[in-house]
């Protein structure tokens, strides 16, 4: 049964879909069967991963909303391993037209539930907000990634979306459990980036991954050539720490593979 982990954070801007992008491809590199779900309207790690969204058919809006099968949505990417359901900006409709659904929060986990066993690790990108999507993903989930910026304000609307979090597990999925915080956009020659640093890992301790992503020109430029970092710049700063990163999730979960 794969694991699957949504990467949320109602703040834009913090390295949301540059995550879920990057780890999707970093895991599938380092051999884990692996799923991206775009479940962001915007459908950057659609075009990220070398898609054009306006020629997308069909997306998770029409698994959510018309029940589609899936299957017929996966698509393989040029990354070995790695397949994605891609999204379409329908999807910004969807909360509306799930609101007097059944069960509308859990319309993502009834489409998950269907190809679980056939991935290591299914990384679903959130939308920037805490909507009826984002919900979706997180009650899809068993776990979440929250990337915080290393800038002024880092911390802000991080009790809201883990107060959001709290409320998920009481009703909806008690199984829920933050991975871990992730710092991003990290410029070891600001000291402020390094007060966040060191402000985030005194306030959450465990809670926050030993990687660190730091600001990096090529993983700025990846998604513009439809690809992740590690097959654009597969040496640099960028590839390096979110391969650092997948390898750390798959030790946490127990599934390093041997050499």
């Amino acid at each position: 049964m794969g694991k699957v982990i949504a990467i949320a954070n109602q703040k834009g801007g913090v390295g949301k879909t540059t995550t879920a992008m990057n780890l999707a491809a970093s895991l599938a590199v380092l051999e884990y069967k692996t799923l991206v779900i775009d479940a962001d309207p915007q459908a950057n790690t659609t075009s990220g991963l070398g898609f054009d969204p306006k020629e997308i058919e069909i997306s998770i809006y029409e698994c959510m909303v018309n029940e589609n099968d899936i299957n017929e949505i996966i698509i393989s990417t040029e990354i070995d391993h790695l397949d994605l359901v891609p999204s379409h900006i329908d999807l910004v409709g969807a909360e509306v037209e799930m609101v007097n659904l059944e069960n509308r929060e859990e319309k993502m986990k009834g489409v998950i539930q269907e190809i679980r066993d056939r991935y290591d690790f299914i990384i679903i990108d959130c939308s920037p907000s805490l909507g009826l999507i984002t919900i979706n993903a997180l009650t899809a989930a068993n776990s979440v990634v929250i990337p915080v910026q290393c800038e002024y304000f880092a911390l802000e609307g991080l009790g809201k979306l883990l107060n959001t979090i709290k409320i998920i597990q009481t009703r909806l999925n008690q199984e829920l459990e933050i991975e871990g915080i992730l710092l991003t956009m990290y410029d070891v020659r600001l000291r402020l980036s390094n007060q966040v640093v060191e402000e985030v890992r005194m306030h959450f301790k465990d809670m926050t991954f030993d990687t660190i992503i730091p600001r990096n020109v090529k993983l700025s430029e990846s998604p513009s050539f439809g690809m992740p970092v590690v097959a654009f710049d597969a040496t640099g700063k960028g590839a390096v720490a979110y391969l650092n990163l997948a390898s750390e999730i798959a030790a946490k979960n127990g599934l390093v593979k041997e050499n």
